[in-house]
């Protein structure tokens, strides 16, 4: 049983999307696989993976914003930034030698979840009414 499982309410409707946050859930999940007995650099490969996709992740999810004048683009966007940081942080504190791995799977799963269904879910409507699927 996988540590976070994909379920059908992530689901935005938005294709390009929708693929990628698949890919940043089937990743925690993949973090939590190897957390038992992988070396330290393959898990420093995954954290940095994890770390770049999202950045292009959002920088898909803002270029539609930009392009269509999503009014909340601004609130966002912060959300996104601050993910970002605390993504950052965690990843230098691994590269630093210290234990991150539970902290690491909790920020991500609670993260994602609530992003997904929360912040995320509030601009389809917006979106799809110009177009974007």
């Amino acid at each position: 049983m996988p540590f976070m499982a994909w379920s059908d309410e992530f689901v935005l409707g938005i294709d390009s999307i929708d693929k990628q946050h698949r890919w940043l859930v089937d990743m925690t999940n993949r973090l939590y696989d190897e957390l038992g007995g992988s070396k330290r650099e393959e898990l420093k490969d995954i954290l940095e993976g994890m770390v770049d996709y999202a950045v292009n992740h959002f920088i898909t999810e803002e270029d539609l914003f930009n392009r269509h004048g999503y009014p909340q683009e601004k609130a966002h966007r912060a959300r996104h930034d601050e993910f970002s940081r605390h993504a950052l942080e965690l990843l230098l504190k691994f590269e630093k030698g210290e234990q991150v791995s539970q902290e690491v799977l909790e920020f991500l799963q609670t993260w994602l979840v609530k992003h997904i269904l929360g912040e995320d879910k509030a601009y389809v409507p917006f979106l799809k009414e110009k177009g974007v699927i």
